[in-house]
């Protein structure tokens, strides 16, 4: 044990007590005939808890961990110690990392493969031994200098083929330690001016590396889903994994549609110019919703300044898309969040998720109420209803020719009139629940 947080008990359900604890989540209560961990499935994000050090583009490292800066082996291992001592605190299911995230880099594909490899093992042996299961494992294709311009779509093919066999490698160990997902986060895949850019060998090449990702994945039977994470605009200008919609063009487009699904960010949701649970509810239209980075962004900054979720409303309309479609399968909720700069303790970190476990939960549970309850659902279905009739239905078949049904609206006399929307009283509804 590393003793960063020896002075810092377990976390437990105890609505009314002094001390911290959790206020909302109860890992044990029944939502919807399921057990609430088991409908959040909670993760931590190793890089944003115990690989960001409080910097920024104006000032360094505000965080004296002991761990710090972890260029060696050394502080990898200490690193370890600490985050599963962490996870225990919080009791969660699961947690999430990148390579670069739990060792350092070495100085050949080779050494950091065997480096990645030492912490795997590491990471089993403190899983066996009651820690958490890895939910998804990625590969870091964006911090380092060689990626400036990319990592699939990269001009330099000696880039591309280092960062296949960097993916090769990390998701040999996700697969290893049993994760349910793989992700894959473009992070530069984009570009700054297209007076520089092949745009169509690019999205080809982006393309091609993702049909081998799959193909590998079924080589070595790693039964996980494979994620694409959708992120607009920052670092790149143009990104080529803007949001969903942008997401699953591309899938189609290579026909992997039925094999990738996307880890779907709030705060890329909203960078994207869309709100959280639209994304949410796009991916499960599209059948490609996977799994959700749960964090938010400040709405009078334009980056991602991957906060901690604090809005309940938001969350609930969020978990309410993910219910509806049925809830998780391999994914779950991660905290793509990180404490501010000036949050120094070992305490704020256990209550920056501490907190945002109960925002979950009592989004959650809200939720499941107003979907047993059936409102909104009610009056959506009220919305469509003529869909029903059979005339409606009947222009909707195969066959069906727009001259035929400029006919039938001649032969009906069709005037329609507009009906109320009823945003309004549906946002209203909305906050009884909240």
């Amino acid at each position: 044990m590393s003793g960063y947080f020896k002075d810092i008990a377990p976390m437990r359900f105890a609505p009314d007590a002094e001390g911290p604890a959790f206020r909302a989540y109860d890992p044990d209560e029944v939502v919807l005939g399921k057990r609430m961990d088991q409908h959040l499935r909670f993760a931590v994000a190793y890089w944003h808890s115990f690989g960001w050090e409080g910097g920024d583009p104006f000032g360094g490292r505000t965080f004296d961990r002991p761990w710090f800066p972890a260029d060696t082996m050394d502080l990898a291992e200490a690193r370890a110690d600490a985050a599963f001592e962490f996870f225990r605190i919080l009791g969660v299911p699961y947690f999430c990392f990148h390579d670069h995230d739990v060792r350092p880099e070495g100085a050949t594909l080779t050494e950091s493969r065997d480096r990645l490899n030492r912490m795997a093992d590491i990471f089993a042996r403190k899983m066996a031994d009651g820690g958490p299961k890895l939910l998804w494992g990625t590969a870091n294709l964006f911090s380092n200098r060689r990626y400036m311009a990319g990592a699939a779509t990269n001009p330099d093919p000696e880039v591309f083929a280092y960062s296949a066999a960097t993916v090769r490698d990390c998701l040999d160990v996700t697969h290893r330690l049993g994760g349910e997902n793989y992700v894959l986060w473009g992070g530069r895949e984009g570009y700054e001016t297209l007076l520089n850019t092949d745009l169509s060998q690019e999205l080809d090449h982006m393309g091609r590396f993702l049909s081998m990702v799959v193909d590998y994945k079924h080589k070595i039977g790693f039964k996980g889903t494979i994620l694409i994470e959708p992120k607009p605009q920052e670092p790149t200008k143009h990104q080529y994994d803007f949001d969903v919609g942008t997401v699953y063009g591309f899938l189609s487009r290579h026909g992997l549609e039925g094999e990738v699904k996307v880890n779907i960010e709030q705060g890329h949701a909203i960078l994207a110019g869309h709100s959280f649970e639209h994304e949410i509810a796009l991916a499960q239209a599209l059948g490609i919703f996977g799994s959700i980075d749960m964090n938010r962004n400040d709405y009078q900054s334009g980056w991602d300044t991957d906060q901690f979720p604090n809005n309940v409303p938001e969350v609930a309309l969020a978990y309410y898309e993910v219910l509806k479609g049925g809830g998780f399968t391999t994914g779950g909720t991660n905290f793509d969040a990180k404490v501010r700069r000036q949050s120094l303790d070992p305490e704020d970190l256990v209550m920056a998720h501490a907190g945002a476990m109960d925002v979950c939960a009592r989004g959650l549970k809200a939720a499941a109420k107003m979907l047993e309850e059936d409102r909104l659902e009610a009056a959506r279905r009220a919305r469509y209803a003529g869909w029903q009739e059979g005339w409606a239905q009947q222009m909707l078949k195969p066959g069906t020719t727009l001259d035929s049904i400029a006919d039938a609206a001649i032969d009906r006399g069709l005037n329609p009139q507009p009906r109320s929307g009823r945003q309004e009283v549906l946002e209203n509804l909305v906050n009884r629940y909240v």
